[in-house]
C-alpha cells in the first residue's frame, strides 16, 4: 500500500471538495484530493444545470402555446421529447466537462482516485492502494438522492435526479412523489412538455413556502397545471405492465390509486457518509451518524476533521457549498499550522425555486407568532409590469422589525430570482425598508412591487 502523509486531505471533489482543496494550498498547506468518482459536481452532472434546461425546453414550448393573450396565433405546437433530453444532456455535458477540466488541471500528485475510508482521527485509505496520514481533513462527499421505501422496487420504473436527465425520450406519463422545490419544478416542466403529470406530497406546502397566502396560491396556480395531491400518504408501489401503479391516501382518509409510466422520487437528498468509518475517528456522532460541527468554522467535534457543502445538509445549495468549502479548507490549513481558525457569520439564507412563477425565501422564515414584526405586501395581479407581461400571479410578503430593519421575505411571483439576490444584499447589509426604499427603481418594473411593499413597512412604522 503506497504511503502519504499532508497537512490536508479532501475527500470529495465536487463543489466543496474543490474550494476547500484550493483555499487549503492557498493558505500554504499541501494538500490532497480524493474522488471516487463520476465527478463534476452533483449541480452540473444532476442538479441545477440539467434541471434547468429541462425548464427552459418547457418554458419555450408553454410561451409558444400561450400567445392567444397577446393577439399572436400559433398552431401546431409539438413537442419532439427525444431531441429535448439530446439537448439537455450535451448542454450538461459540456458544463461537467468545464468542471473535469478544472479538476484535470491540479497537479496530478494531489489527485488520488477511490472510496476513502478513516483508519482513525488522523489517517485514511484510499480502497486498498494508498494509506495518508493528516493533519487535518475535510469531508465534502456530498449527497445522494433518497428513495421511499414503497418505491424501492420498482427497478427501471424509478427515476431521481441522478437518472432522470438520462432516459431517451420523455414518457406520456409520471407521478412525481414530493412537491418540493425539485419535485415541482420537475413535475411543472413535464408538464408543459406536454406529460401527464401527477404529484404526490404528505406535506400541506409547495416550493417549500410556509407563508399562509402566499402556499395557498402557489397550490392553486400548480393545481391548474397538474393533478397536485397534497396531505397524501403512498401505502404502496407496484410494477404493472409497462409502468407502474401507486396506492395512496389523500388528505380525507380516501383510499387512491395512480398509473403512470414512470415515478420520480423527489423526497429530498441525503449526506454520504456511510463507508466513511466516521465511528474510529472519535467525531460527536449524532442522527444518522452526521458529525455535530461549528456552523461557522465548520469544524466537527472530536476530532481535526471538518465538514462542508451537501456532506452537512445544513444549506445544501451550490453558492454556500462553495463559500463552505473555502471557509473549511482554509481552517483545515490553519489547524495544520497551529494557527487560529476563522468562524465567519453565515450568509443571509437565500433558497430559489425555478418554477413559473418562481419561488424564492430570504432571511429569517416565516413565523405567524414572531413578536414585533411589520409585514410588507404585494399582490402582482395588479402589478403593471407583471400585467404588461401576462405574468402577474402570486405575490410578496417581506417582513422588518419594529424599527424598519429588513429581516426575510417568501416570494411567490415573476422575476424573483432578480428580486430575492436584492433583498438578500439588503438584508445582509443590516439596511431598513425605508433606506432600501429611498433607491431608484425604474419603471416599468417588476422591481416597483418591491417598492410598494417596502413603502407599506415605512407606513406602518410612522403609523406606530
Amino acid at each position: 500500500m503506497n504511503e502519504r502523509s499532508c497537512d490536508v486531505a479532501v475527500i470529495g471533489a465536487g463543489t466543496a471538495g474543490l474550494a476547500a482543496y484550493r483555499a487549503a494550498t492557498e493558505a500554504g498547506a499541501s494538500a490532497v484530493l480524493v474522488e471516487r468518482g463520476p465527478g463534476g459536481t452533483t449541480c452540473a452532472r444532476v442538479g441545477c444545470m440539467p434541471s434547468k434546461l429541462l425548464i427552459a425546453a418547457a418554458k419555450a414550448a408553454h410561451a409558444a402555446r400561450n400567445t392567444d393573450l397577446f393577439g399572436i396565433r400559433v398552431a401546431g405546437v409539438a413537442v419532439d421529447g427525444r431531441a429535448v433530453l439530446e439537448r439537455v444532456r450535451a448542454e450538461r455535458d459540456r458544463f461537467v466537462g468545464g468542471v473535469l477540466d478544472g479538476v484535470d488541471a491540479l497537479p496530478e500528485a494531489a489527485r488520488i482516485a477511490g472510496s476513502a475510508r478513516f483508519a482513525d482521527r488522523d489517517s485514511l485509505t484510499v480502497d486498498d492502494h494508498t494509506r495518508i496520514t493528516f493533519r487535518a481533513a475535510v469531508i465534502a462527499t456530498g449527497s445522494s438522492p433518497t428513495v421511499p421505501a414503497p418505491l424501492r422496487g420498482l427497478g427501471d420504473r424509478l427515476l431521481t435526479t441522478d437518472t432522470l436527465f438520462e432516459i431517451p425520450d420523455l414518457p406520456d406519463s409520471l407521478a412525481v412523489l414530493g412537491a418540493g422545490a425539485v419535485g415541482i419544478e420537475i413535475a411543472q416542466a413535464m408538464s408543459r412538455l406536454g406529460i401527464r403529470v401527477t404529484v404526490i406530497d404528505a406535506g400541506d406546502t409547495v416550493a417549500g413556502l410556509s407563508e399562509p397566502d402566499l402556499a395557498r396560491q402557489a397550490a392553486e396556480i400548480f393545481s391548474a397545471e397538474l393533478a397536485l395531491h397534497l396531505g397524501a400518504k403512498l401505502d404502496s408501489a407496484a410494477r404493472d405492465g409497462d409502468g407502474v401503479r401507486l396506492a395512496w391516501t389523500d388528505r380525507n382518509g380516501r383510499a387512491r390509486e395512480t398509473r403512470a409510466d414512470r415515478v420520480l422520487a423527489a423526497t429530498g437528498r441525503a449526506p454520504n457518509l456511510g463507508g466513511l468509518g466516521l465511528d474510529v475517528t472519535g467525531l460527536r456522532l449524532g442522527e444518522g451518524g452526521m458529525p455535530e460541527f461549528d456552523r461557522r468554522s465548520l469544524i466537527c467535534a472530536g476530532a481535526p476533521i471538518l465538514i462542508a457543502g451537501d456532506a452537512d445538509a445544513w444549506r445544501p445549495v451550490l453558492h454556500e457549498a462553495s463559500r463552505q468549502g473555502s471557509i473549511a479548507g482554509a481552517n483545515a490549513a490553519a489547524l495544520a499550522a497551529g494557527r487560529a481558525v476563522t468562524s465567519p457569520e453565515p450568509w443571509t439564507r437565500l433558497t430559489m425555486v425555478f418554477t413559473d412563477p418562481q419561488v424564492a425565501a430570504i432571511g429569517a422564515p416565516y413565523a405567524a407568532d414572531a413578536p414585533g414584526r411589520i409585514t410588507g405586501t404585494v399582490d402582482f395581479s395588479t402589478q403593471g409590469r407583471a400585467r404588461v407581461d401576462g405574468a402577474n400571479h402570486g405575490g410578496l410578503r417581506i417582513w422588518a422589525d419594529r424599527e424598519g430593519r429588513l429581516l426575510g421575505s417568501e416570494m411567490l411571483g415573476p422575476a424573483v430570482e432578480h428580486l430575492a439576490h436584492l433583498l438578500a444584499h439588503a438584508i445582509g447589509d443590516g439596511k431598513s425598508a425605508a433606506a432600501v426604499r429611498d433607491q431608484p427603481i425604474y419603471h416599468p418594473t417588476v422591481e416597483e412591487g418591491f417598492s410598494t411593499a417596502l413603502s407599506e413597512i415605512t407606513q406602518s412604522i410612522c403609523q406606530s
